[in-house]
């Protein structure tokens, strides 16, 4: 591929990709995809795409620098416009559930504060979870949208910028600084969530992930009217629901892991076996112990090549190995992080004045919640705590964790904890639809609740 710029006292330049915010900076290159530091933007090849989506070169943009010299040669009159005008009372950072429901929280208590909504999507309102059970139900991808990104905003009365993608933030001057200029605002929240870990030795271009509806749209036009070969990989609570989703469509899933069972880190081994037997009537093959080795293409398949010697050849790739929040333009502010944006447990501050976080990308007390049900709790407290309210405060309830495996559906309850023990405390393990529980128990005490069936 090109060779890196060597010329001292370069003017280096920045190009955002328009589909997911991904940066390429001229100077730091992308070694990984061939492109050495210095690779200017002009000299990539036409075929190279985004390393984290997988989108070509032509949709990648100029970043906007907000200098004002830079603004003087690179922005329209319509930017600068823009730029001088745009302030919120709230501004909110995401348009997912945590996003519209920090909004909608802070309109039903006053009608009077000025709210924008800054994404790098289109806004659509949908229910996340029904992405992996959607074709069991037999739900046409355009059903599943509740709402559009304009039909939410209007309802709500805030201004929604869609296909902006948040970069910086200056807590001192109170502004978030954007693709499409600066926001200034009295207060911040940020709902951005967290994006789908990738796999090391898979391209984004090979693999799909289903953490957003648009992704789930293209992959859903992909596989209509066909019966596909496709492997999952990761076998967590998302990998296992749309195996079950996709065995069940007619499709041929192959499900790997690197623990030797399903759902490993949720439930035991009992539970994780009668999960495997209840597959065995669809057509879905669970390979534990599995580490890739590397990915190759024949005749139009994708071959999987394990370092156990497993070799999968499969019309279509699914990464499903959990989701890791962007740290970047938290720490552009000097915001805590610890596995996430660290605030406050009781009113989901961060450490920065007026500055709130909810949802995927939160941590409270080093502590991640990846589920939909706090969510909205977290959007009434910070509402509260924005209108002036400081009695309503949040509380890290552990609720139930349905898993929806439809060939067995499981009900998780309470708190599993390191020491301690499963039992089973009434079963009947010839008839897996049956319902039969199994108790954790710790220091003689239940811990935790599962029901399977």
């Amino acid at each position: 591929m090109s060779s890196a710029v060597t010329t001292e006292n370069t003017s280096w330049l920045t190009f955002i990709c328009k589909a997911c915010g991904l940066l390429y900076k001229e100077e730091e290159g992308d070694p990984d995809s061939g492109l050495a530091p210095g690779t200017r933007f002009e000299d990539i090849p036409e075929d190279w795409f985004c390393p984290l989506c997988g989108v070509t070169k032509a949709d990648f943009v100029l970043h906007l620098v907000i200098d004002k010299k830079q603004l003087a040669k690179n922005s329209t009159s319509e930017d600068k416009n823009f730029l001088r005008s745009n302030y919120s009372d709230v501004v909110i950072i995401g348009a997912g559930k945590a996003g519209w429901e920090a909004a909608k929280a802070i309109r039903e208590l006053t009608d009077d504060l000025s709210i924008s909504i800054v994404t790098g999507c289109n806004g659509e309102v949908y229910e996340k979870p029904q992405l992996s059970n959607a074709l069991v139900k037999k739900i046409q991808v355009d059903r599943l949208v509740l709402q559009s990104g304009e039909q939410a905003a209007k309802q709500l009365g805030v201004k929604l910028f869609s296909s902006t993608h948040a970069v910086h933030i200056s807590p001192t001057m109170q502004q978030l600084r954007t693709t499409k200029g600066v926001f200034k605002y009295k207060y911040l929240v940020i709902a951005h969530g967290a994006k789908p870990v990738r796999h090391p030795l898979l391209s984004a271009q090979d693999c799909w992930h289903v953490n957003h509806l648009s992704a789930y749209r293209e992959l859903r036009k992909m596989l209509d009217g066909k019966k596909s070969e496709i492997v999952i990989v990761g076998a967590g609570l998302i990998g296992c629901e749309l195996a079950n989703d996709l065995a069940l469509a007619g499709h041929q899933v192959s499900l790997l892991d690197a623990s030797q069972r399903p759902l490993a880190h949720l439930i035991p081994e009992a539970a994780s076996t009668a999960l495997m037997t209840s597959w065995e009537a669809l057509n879905i093959q669970f390979h534990g112990e599995q580490q890739i080795l590397k990915m190759t293409h024949l005749e139009g398949k994708k071959i999987l090549s394990m370092q156990s010697g497993l070799e999968l050849k499969v019309d279509e790739i699914v990464l499903c190995m959990g989701l890791q929040p962007d740290s970047s333009i938290a720490k552009s502010a000097g915001i805590e992080w610890n596995q996430g944006i660290s605030v406050d447990p009781k009113t989901l501050k961060t450490n920065i004045e007026n500055v709130f976080a909810l949802g995927d990308c939160i941590s409270v007390e080093g502590k991640v919640s990846r589920y939909i049900e706090p969510i909205m709790r977290q959007a009434q407290v910070i509402a509260s705590q924005i209108a002036g309210d400081q009695t309503i405060l949040f509380s890290s309830n552990n609720s139930p964790i349905r898993i929806k495996t439809s060939s067995l559906p499981m009900r998780l309850e309470g708190v599993i904890e390191k020491q301690g023990e499963w039992r089973i405390s009434k079963a009947k393990e010839e008839k897996v639809h049956a319902k039969w529980q199994m108790t954790h128990w710790s220091k003689n005490q239940v811990s935790a609740l599962l029901e399977l069936g």
